[in-house]
């Protein structure tokens, strides 16, 4: 039979108000009777019950996190930073993977309002849940606009796409391409494609766009870049919005008998340590993933506390560049 607080209670010698008053930390207690209780509590093997706590607190303890998929390399190292910050702050993470999916995401959504999360970060491309909208739900998104009112925490993306496309006009590139998602998305991520875009219009060239349909799709992929090659024959410069499709153009390249970065520059996006370590010589810019998640969860924070006028609705955070061999 499992131990009770009563049991705690006898134990320790004290009332079970004061082991719950120990386990919630409420009021002032000495040393010493919090040091009892919790020699009992061992000696007991007692294992406190989170539900009733978050009835006592009025807080669940729990976040939500809904990404596209932890599969892949940047969302995958977010959820790492996200979940520590989160864990030496006692709170526990139910993430999700929506695939992008706006089915997938309103249930997961209900399910995470079922279980009376605290708060949650979203990752996601799907705008206009009007879920998100309820007044009593703290949300802060990650690279993506869900409404005015919810805050966003982005790197600076049109910095981003800036300083890439400079370095391949710097490095000599004349015929350069970006490869992107689809272009319907409203995101600050595509801001890197308006920095492409006005960086080259800025020089005089013209910017020549490939969209991927399905961007964790590793044949979508593929076929694109094969596409590019078809259509682009004089193409001496690539900078892909992400690392993954960067790794993909250099692997189709260099099966197709073309040297990078002798005949092609590539530069890609994201830097995670992931890509880094498997891929050192990319040339790419790097996003500041473990300030993305203290920043958004610290924002997270102040809106579960009430505290909704101390941040901002955008947060631009700085990127840099990591110079490897491929531009």
């Amino acid at each position: 039979m499992k131990p009770k607080i009563d049991d705690v209670a006898r134990v320790a010698g004290v009332s079970p108000t004061t082991v719950s008053r120990v386990l919630n930390n409420r009021g002032y207690l000495s040393e010493e009777t919090k040091e009892k209780v919790h020699k009992a509590m061992k000696e007991l093997s007692y294992v406190p019950n989170d539900v009733a706590r978050s009835l006592f607190n009025k807080r669940s303890n729990l976040l939500g996190l809904i990404l596209p998929t932890t599969s892949n390399p940047f969302f995958g190292e977010l959820t790492f930073h996200l979940e520590n910050i989160c864990s030496s702050l006692g709170y526990k993470v139910l993430i999700c993977n929506s695939l992008n999916r706006i089915d997938k995401e309103e249930k997961y959504l209900e399910m995470l309002m079922r279980n009376q999360v605290d708060g949650i970060i979203v990752g996601t491309h799907n705008r206009g849940i009007l879920d998100y909208h309820k007044q009593n739900l703290a949300v802060v998104a990650i690279d993506r606009y869900l409404s005015e009112t919810i805050p966003v925490v982005s790197s600076d993306n049109y910095e981003g796409g800036k300083m890439a496309t400079e370095l391949l006009i710097t490095d000599g590139c004349k015929d350069i391409i970006l490869i992107d998602g689809i272009g319907n998305l409203e995101s600050p991520a595509r801001l890197r494609r308006k920095a492409y875009i006005d960086t080259l219009e800025k020089h005089g060239r013209a910017p020549i766009i490939y969209e991927i349909p399905e961007v964790f799709d590793r044949q979508s992929q593929q076929e694109v870049i094969a596409k590019i090659f078809e259509e682009n024959t004089e193409v001496d410069g690539i900078f892909a919005t992400n690392d993954l499709f960067a790794t993909s153009f250099i692997a189709i390249a260099k099966k197709l008998g073309k040297d990078v970065p002798n005949q092609i520059k590539v530069v890609g996006y994201d830097g995670t340590e992931t890509v880094q370590t498997v891929f050192p010589e990319l040339t790419t810019i790097r996003q500041p993933i473990d300030l993305i998640a203290q920043t958004a969860i610290d924002i997270l924070i102040k809106e579960i506390e009430g505290e909704f006028s101390d941040f901002s609705v955008e947060n631009r955070l700085p990127i840099r560049l990591l110079k490897g061999t491929t531009a």
